[in-house]
């Protein structure tokens, strides 16, 4: 290859890579904001499923007063609490998927930084390569039974679960005849075990977005 040809392809290589930096620029910007709007969704849902938890409890220790727990509380009861463990579910459900959604979306970053810093390594000189925010998000999973506890899923997943051991509680006080050790066995049984399947759907499916990450990775083009 002639020296004329190699400097033309030298220039059509740079000539590319100067326009695909802005093209990386602004893919990062829109991922930020999709980032932004994965975290708003989540806390605005988790909001709301709060807000219903909250204004039902109140409702229910109303009906508790004004019929002195007669049956109609129990039927407002055995009505209330499975919807609201119900709203629980769903919300945990789609907070855990916006949770994947941001992870991703940072991984893109991350991929879409380096790239910026292959393309211009002077930049290195005057920000850092790799954030905090970068390593956490591309870290793995390590400790991740127990991280899964302080996501809003998890939050949710707790609460949900203390709603499914109350339904619990509350149909064996009306089997075993207002058993009050009856109902408290019943009522926590139910919720360590809700609590556990949860959170172990929540690993199951990180861990699944980790290997079809990964899976993903593999195929791209070098």
């Amino acid at each position: 290859m002639s020296d004329e040809t190699r400097t033309a392809a030298a220039d059509r290589n740079g000539d590319a890579r100067s326009a695909a930096i802005p093209l990386a620029t602004t893919e990062l910007l829109a991922l930020q904001g999709a980032r932004s709007a994965t975290i708003y969704e989540s806390t605005g849902r988790a909001t709301m499923f709060l807000g219903a938890v909250s204004g039902g409890l109140i409702a229910l220790g109303l009906v508790a007063t004004a019929t002195r727990v007669s049956t109609a509380f129990y039927a407002f009861g055995l009505v209330l609490l499975p919807t609201l463990a119900f709203v629980g579910w769903v919300t945990f459900e789609r907070a855990l998927r916006t949770s994947i959604e941001d992870h991703d979306y940072a991984r893109r970053m991350s991929r879409l930084r380096a790239f910026n810093f292959d393309a211009a390594p002077e930049l290195a000189a005057y920000m850092p390569r790799t954030t905090l925010q970068d390593r956490i998000h591309t870290g793995g999973f390590a400790g991740a039974r127990w991280a899964a506890y302080r996501t809003v899923a998890g939050m949710v997943a707790v609460i949900t679960s203390v709603l499914a051991g109350a339904t619990a509680a509350l149909v064996t006080a009306i089997a075993s005849s207002h058993s009050l050790a009856a109902s408290i066995i019943a009522g926590v049984i139910v919720a360590i075990a809700a609590v556990a399947a949860l959170m172990e759907y929540q690993l199951s499916v990180w861990l699944r977005y980790a290997v079809e990450s990964e899976d993903a990775s593999d195929m791209a083009p070098e």
